[in-house]
């Protein structure tokens, strides 16, 4: 919701770590809508763009899914090494260092393409992980100048700029990018020439997004509260674990955050692959243009729109009236990949309008996650809020 922070939305004040000597910085126009815009591409490439981009290499559906999911684990657990990075240089130094590796990475997945037979997995696999980890601690060192260069005034300001240039770079992944790779397999008629083509294009857009923040990216600042050395942030981390697992009716918090969108996690892999997958095998048979079509634009469109809405549903009544109907929101829309695949229409138009309901109870759906995650959990594993990462 437009000038609403989320720390407003869980029912409570902006809170920014204190920082020790507060640096100044370049106009956050000139880097927070750009280091955003690089984590959403990164984010979506390793998870759903890879899921499609398996599945055009070859690889059965299960196994593209698994490859994909398991690729999401380092987002999932970041947290185990963030505190580490207080140690050492600056947050700037490691997303600029993150930006440059990932680029390198997704040279190398292009050059791995083009192995030929199978022998391209093992490579390719190696390095779109690799690039999960690096992208997972650019993720972490983006936060980090975020919510310790502005003021908590400033991070409610541009926490609008910094969502949606998220989801623009999810957008540009899931969208442009999907879709020129079928352009390229027609014209190629080479679906591992194609993904070469597309991996190199993003590896020197994430190069050039580092150059450009060599240059913008201010340094970050040092929380007062910042370990001293490995073995402060290792007990830090270990404190605040242990006081996790100590709070109240703990495992029933994490199994409802858990099952909340545990329906919409299996149909985040399966889906897409349903959709490419041939009509022989009782598929859809999209092309890459298509799938691009649909969700780089509708889907990507309808989600930032379920998100705002959801955003005004909470505002209004508050997450504790409105959390049933957010999860129905998320859960209930999933029926509709049922009715495609005992349909299986041809109209591409009709497929659009249902995947786009779906990722808009989707959007809706996922601000109450959020805000749950935020209230119930986050302030049980620290003290410090930071501002987090927008949704996929």
């Amino acid at each position: 919701m437009p000038g609403t922070t989320i720390e407003a939305l869980a029912d409570g004040p902006p809170v920014t770590p204190a920082v020790v000597n507060p640096v100044s910085y370049k106009n956050p126009f000139l880097w927070v809508p750009s280091s955003y815009l690089a984590m959403g591409l990164v984010y979506v490439t390793v998870g759903s763009v890879a899921n499609i981009m398996f599945k055009n290499m070859g690889m059965p559906n299960d196994q593209a899914a698994f490859w994909s999911s398991l690729l999401g684990f380092p987002y999932t657990f970041k947290f185990l090494w963030a505190p580490a990075l207080e140690l050492y240089k600056t947050k700037k130094f490691f997303v600029i260092l993150m930006q440059f590796a990932i680029a390198a990475a997704l040279v190398g997945v292009a050059l791995a393409l083009k192995l030929g037979g199978a022998n391209w997995v093992g490579p390719a696999l190696t390095l779109i992980a690799i690039t999960a980890v690096l992208g997972a601690t650019q993720d972490i060192g983006t936060d980090g100048v975020y919510v310790t260069t502005l003021t908590p005034k400033d991070q409610a300001k541009y926490l609008g700029f910094q969502s949606m240039c998220w989801n623009g770079g999810a957008l540009l992944a899931k969208g442009p990018f999907v879709s020129v790779s079928g352009v390229l397999k027609e014209s190629t008629h080479s679906y591992a020439t194609a993904w070469t083509i597309i991996m190199f294009a993003m590896g020197a857009l994430v190069f050039l997004a580092a150059l450009y923040h060599s240059r913008m990216l201010p340094a970050g600042g040092k929380s007062v509260d910042a370990p001293k050395t490995f073995g402060d942030a290792m007990r830090g981390f270990g404190d605040a674990f242990a006081t996790f697992f100590q709070k109240k009716d703990v495992l029933r918090l994490v199994a409802f955050a858990f099952f909340y969108r545990f329906g919409y996690g299996l149909l985040d892999k399966m889906g897409p692959l349903f959709l490419i997958d041939s009509r022989a095998n009782h598929g859809l048979g999209l092309s890459n243009q298509e799938i691009g079509f649909i969700y780089g634009t509708f889907g990507s469109g309808a989600f930032i729109v379920g998100s705002l809405v959801g955003g005004w549903i909470v505002s209004r009544a508050g997450l504790r009236k409105t959390l049933l109907l957010l999860c129905l929101c998320i859960n209930v829309p999933n029926v509709t990949f049922l009715f495609l695949s005992q349909a299986l229409p041809t109209n591409t138009y009709l497929i659009t309008v249902i995947v786009t309901i779906e990722q808009l109870g989707w959007g809706i759906g996922a601000v109450g996650h959020m805000i749950y995650m935020m209230q119930q959990i986050a302030p049980a594993l620290t003290r410090r809020r930071t501002t987090p990462s927008p949704p996929p």
